[in-house]
């Protein structure tokens, strides 16, 4: 449970009350591993605090030690994350393309409401998603995130949804044999908030993708390549407690047409507290992905 951030991030005292460890500058490694598992977050979250801790959550849980580089598109100015937090602790796109990586994160964005080619960062996102096919190992993708993915590399369109998809929904796992979900329950939870979707059909028709886990009211929820080295995951697993929340309190506040999350709340009551039912899958997908990522040399 080790990671490697840069100095003076502010996740880190959250994290450090949550018993995750650090190590800083110089460091030895025990065998088996003998060094780092690299990964790279590229952050398009507007709340790019909020999902710094959150994905590093996941991250730190691991046996692994954990380098992680804080990524950002030159093409896009952040409205919402000051700028002196992206240039004290996150790196623009073209300064490490001559790196290598393990792992890759793409996180969602909120502009799913824009064809990928209206989106103001979507030529240097292309040519990000490009550049990884040489110089990372694995990429995980998460909701936006993933569409963008799945449009850019196999031409698979979203589709607008009439309605929100948005709370904790129950999945099946399919019967792939896949790494991803080793250890996975026949059903499990995880959290949708989106407005789009991709569907099962148009990723049954390209050869090499599969889906591997899905849910009757939210549809595709984990989608990967054959080799399991590009990872396509539809709702959020990293989300706390009270993300959910957060978003229904925000549109609601601002009388926006936004409905209670389905199975969050103990009997859809937003007066009460809400059920966590998908933390132990959260970590057991990142565990997997990242497991993944770290013995990539020995296969």
């Amino acid at each position: 449970m080790t990671l490697r951030i840069p100095d003076g991030l502010p996740a880190r005292e959250t994290l450090a009350q949550e018993r995750v460890t650090f190590v800083d500058g110089r460091w030895s490694l025990p065998e088996p591993l003998g060094r780092a598992v690299r990964i790279a977050i590229l952050n398009l979250m507007p709340t790019k605090m909020a999902t710094e801790t959150q994905l590093l959550r996941l991250l730190g849980a691991s046996p692994f030690v954990v380098q992680v580089t804080l990524l950002y598109l030159r093409s896009h100015q952040s409205r919402n994350t000051p700028e002196e937090h992206l240039h004290a602790f996150y790196q623009s796109f073209d300064q490490i393309q001559g790196e290598t990586f393990d792992g890759l994160i793409i996180t969602g964005a909120p502009v799913e409401h824009l064809e990928f080619e209206q989106v103001d960062y979507w030529s240097e996102l292309a040519e990000l998603l490009d550049w990884r096919s040489d110089a990372v190992y694995s990429t995980y993708h998460i909701c936006w995130g993933a569409q963008a993915a799945l449009y850019r590399g196999f031409g698979i369109p979203k589709y607008p949804l009439p309605e929100k998809m948005f709370g904790v929904f129950p999945h099946r796992v399919n019967k792939h044999q896949s790494s991803l979900t080793l250890g996975f329950d026949d059903i499990f939870y995880a959290p949708h908030s989106r407005h789009t979707e991709v569907r099962r059909a148009d990723i049954d028709a390209v050869p090499g993708l599969r889906v591997l886990a899905e849910s009757e009211e939210a549809g595709v929820f984990i989608a990967a390549t054959t080799d399991d080295r590009q990872v396509f995951v539809t709702g959020h697993p990293e989300y706390d407690p009270l993300t959910l929340k957060a978003e229904y309190d925000r549109d609601a506040n601002k009388g926006l047409p936004i409905k209670v999350p389905r199975h969050y709340y103990p009997e859809d009551d937003p007066s009460r507290t809400p059920v966590v039912r998908w933390r132990s899958h959260g970590y057991l997908l990142y565990g997997n992905w990242l497991k993944n990522c770290a013995f990539h040399d020995a296969k």
